[in-house]
Order: C-alpha cells, then structure tokens, then sequence
C-alpha cells in the first residue's frame, strides 16, 4: 500500500514538480509566510480522506494552490490561475506508489487582497489507488 510513502506526500510532491513548470512567476513555495516579489505562487495544505476500496487503499486529496501577484487589475493573477489549473490537471498518472484515479477543479477564484495586491486560489481533489 504506497509503500513508504503517504498519498499525500506522493501527491504534494507531484504537484510541486508541475508547478514549477509554470511560467511568468518569479518562484514556488511551499506553505505561507513566504516573502517574495509577486508573482509567485504557494502550494498549501494537502489534505487526505479514506478513498479505499474493497481490494485496494485509496485516498481522496484535496490540494490548494495560491497565486499571489500585484498590479492594477486581476487579469495577469487569473491568466496564472489558468496556468495552475493545468499544471495540476497534467499530474502523472503514476506517483511513488500511487496510481492517480481522477483529478478535479472544485474551484478557482481570484480575488482582491489589500490595495493592488490579488490572490488566486486553486482547489483540486485528486483521488489516488495504491499500486
């Protein structure tokens, strides 16, 4: 069963390795409190639920990312959005013991944060079979 390693460790690394395939950000984090020039972009919690089935454990992930950017308008903070929105969409099908089962988007919103400043959330749920 995902010998070694956690579903979600499985996954948050997945996930990180396509992100910092995304273009136009001047960097990927994990976690917050990071103090960077705008706009990059924050993989947080990846959070795990029972997805087993009778013959195989399975987990269901729900993973957030955040694109963190400042200017005027929304408009390069939701292109970026969209760039997220199918860097997670292309997770490899197989991941360290895992076998990645589906990915959805369950929401993606940008919206402002302070004065010129704009945070783009992304919200996945990956659900994934051991291999």
């Amino acid at each position: 069963m995902g010998e070694g390693v956690s579903a979600a460790a499985a996954v948050r690394a997945g996930v990180l390795a396509r992100l910092r395939g995304v273009g136009g950000v001047n960097g990927v984090w994990e976690g917050a409190g990071v103090s960077a020039a705008a706009p990059f972009v924050l993989l947080g919690d990846v959070v795990a639920s029972d997805w087993s089935t009778k013959d195989a454990a399975g987990r269901e992930l729900r993973v957030a990312v955040t694109v963190r950017d400042r200017g005027d308008s929304p408009v390069r903070a939701g292109e970026l959005a969209a760039a997220v929105e199918a860097a997670v969409a292309g997770l490899p099908r197989a991941l360290d013991g895992w076998r990645v089962a589906s990915v959805v988007l369950l929401r993606s919103s940008v919206v402002a944060s302070g004065k010129g400043a704009w945070a783009a959330m992304v919200n996945h749920r990956v659900r994934v079979l051991a291999e």
